[in-house]
């Protein structure tokens, strides 16, 4: 019999555009500051689109621009989008919740397909 493995996410994630600052500041190499915004994101970090091409492994600073909130993050994953830019991953140094100051609401709030089928 085979084995079914399953895959949990760390968190919830979500569609959500958020106007975010990227600041990388490295020895040896030109700062560089894009303004972006989100395509996904969590808990643990996003997904942005980007111009520049980060290197995964490096440590970039995350500006949330709606609340002016800064975060450390490391680069996981760095792809070519289909417009021609950068798809990149970052993942929180220190997993923040608030930092997109979010509100979710009750599980509880989703439809059910048994509900939709309840006469009103």
């Amino acid at each position: 019999m085979a084995e079914i493995t399953t895959t949990r996410r760390r968190s919830q994630r979500l569609f959500l555009r958020v106007p975010v600052l990227v600041q990388v500041s490295e020895p040896n190499r030109p700062p560089l500051l894009e303004e972006t915004h989100t395509v996904v994101l969590n808990a643990h970090g996003t997904l942005l689109e980007m111009n520049a091409a980060l290197d995964t492994g490096q440590t970039v600073s995350l500006k949330n621009l709606r609340t002016s909130e800064q975060i450390e993050c490391t680069v996981k994953l760095v792809t070519p989008s289909e417009s021609g830019k950068f798809n990149a991953a970052l993942e929180f140094k220190k997993p923040n919740a608030s930092f997109w100051q979010i509100s979710f609401p009750p599980e509880d709030w989703a439809p059910h397909d048994k509900d939709l089928r309840k006469p009103r």
